[in-house]
């Protein structure tokens, strides 16, 4: 399997295309396959245009004498450029876009090869692009979103590749009237809902606050086999227990509170007030990312617990302001949303509310 954040080290989720997707897939599968198969018909292609790159990668490359890991590099150096280099975006783009299908071409010829090779008698390749979802809708010029282009319009070569490959895609676009499209193009997207760690009626959900620490006690017990989360980890059940509902069951909101706990205390067990400073922190983040005119939507649907088919709440849910959970009733799926915690602590969430039960 070839595993890769996309948004660490290769695209900008501010400002993303296609072309940024492919090159780092190229990049990821060179770098993690070159051992199963020889990558000198991707790296002639790069070869082959190398003179018209070589600037924008800003690096020099002898390709008669360089080394396979040298040639394999300059991939990298496109993908980190496209990511933090914005003046030599476009030009990078503009270069590669017309060559894409000849990319491709010769990267399935890797990928044939490499699969022939793989570890433990495997024969066959999973691919996973994580952290597309956080790819930001942009309007283009014809109104469509950079979404649309991307998914949508570019489907046929997102499936182009010769192994099994799975994308995150941004949760709006699952709940937009791109759903069918989506359905249609890949397969029915799978939606990964939050650790529930309350019922809908707000009461505790304990199988998820288990879960939650479970997750926590993987992460630790690496460095530190043997603790207790209560006592070693944290100063208390309690604040254990106001972390684990905080985050919402979101796994990243999570691991993110905790290390932003850690700026408030020089050593371990974490104490309950390095939470509660962290929790603040994350909240007035949350809060700004709250338009005026949406706090009253977020008061809805803390109360019905639905989402209803619109923009504004498909906003909402890509800047998880609103979260997804699911549970089986009488072995029935059943899915129920809610305003992700953090918010609920906030002044004009709390008007909010107040003012929709007056209506």
């Amino acid at each position: 399997m070839v595993y890769f954040a996309a948004d660490e080290q290769d695209i900008d989720a501010e400002d993303a295309e296609y072309t940024d997707i492919l090159l780092a897939c190229t990049r990821h599968l060179l770098q993690d396959l070159k051992d199963a198969a020889e990558p000198n018909s991707v790296v002639n292609w790069l070869k082959n245009r190398w003179q018209e790159l070589k600037d924008l990668a800003l690096t020099e490359i002898d390709f008669e004498k360089a080394t396979i890991d040298v040639k394999i590099s300059a991939f990298a150096k496109l993908t980190a450029n496209l990511r933090a280099v914005p003046t030599l975006r476009q030009q990078i783009r503009q270069k590669i876009n017309p060559h894409t299908v000849t990319l491709i071409k010769v990267l399935n010829e890797f990928i044939d090869d490499a699969k022939k090779n793989l570890p433990n008698g495997c024969t066959e390749l999973a691919v996973i692009v994580d952290n597309l979802d956080r790819i930001v809708p942009v309007i283009q010029e014809d109104k469509r979103t950079n979404h649309d282009h991307i998914f949508i319009d570019r489907s046929e070569q997102l499936k182009a590749l010769n192994c099994h490959i799975i994308y995150t895609v941004p949760i709006s676009m699952v709940y937009s009237y791109r759903a069918a499209d989506l359905r249609e193009f890949y397969s029915a997207p799978q939606v990964l809902p939050m650790i529930m760690v309350e019922k809908p009626d707000g009461s505790k959900y304990e199988p998820g606050f288990n879960k939650i620490k479970e997750l926590i006690i993987k992460r630790v017990e690496r460095f530190a086999p043997n603790i207790s989360l209560e006592t070693d980890i944290f100063d208390s059940e309690e604040t254990l227990n106001q972390l684990c509902i905080m985050s919402g069951g979101h796994v990243r909101n999570l691991l993110l509170l905790i290390q932003s706990a850690f700026d408030y205390t020089d050593d371990l067990p974490i104490p309950r007030n390095a939470i509660r400073r962290s929790i603040t922190d994350a909240r007035d983040i949350y809060r700004k990312t709250v338009d005026d005119n949406q706090w009253i939507r977020l008061a809805e649907v803390a109360s019905s617990r639905e989402v209803p088919n619109d923009d504004n709440y498909r906003s909402l849910m890509f800047n998880r302001c609103i979260l997804e959970y699911c549970y089986y009733d009488e072995g029935e799926k059943r899915r129920w949303y809610d305003v992700h915690p953090l918010i609920k602590g906030t002044p004009e969430f709390k008007k909010a509310v107040e003012s929709f039960n007056q209506s």
